[in-house]
């Protein structure tokens, strides 16, 4: 197992996970989210790119819809 941060929170995943099948696993939508990783912000077609290492930071944000009434 590998540590990782994920929202401020210490979390452990399965070694060399890719940020994509992290995302199917916690069944997050990837087209409902935005993605800081190590601080740095990822671009939706890049997700099933980045494989999550030791100490790796990730901010995940989901998206809200609202609006008057």
């Amino acid at each position: 197992m590998m540590q990782l941060t994920i929202n401020g929170k210490p979390r452990e995943l399965a070694p060399e996970c890719c940020l994509l099948d992290f995302l199917e696993k916690q069944q997050v939508n990837p087209q409902l989210i935005a993605i800081e990783y190590n601080g740095d912000i990822v671009k939706r077609e890049h997700f099933g790119e980045i494989v999550l290492h030791e100490g790796d930071r990730l901010e995940i944000v989901h998206m809200v819809g609202g609006g008057t009434q």
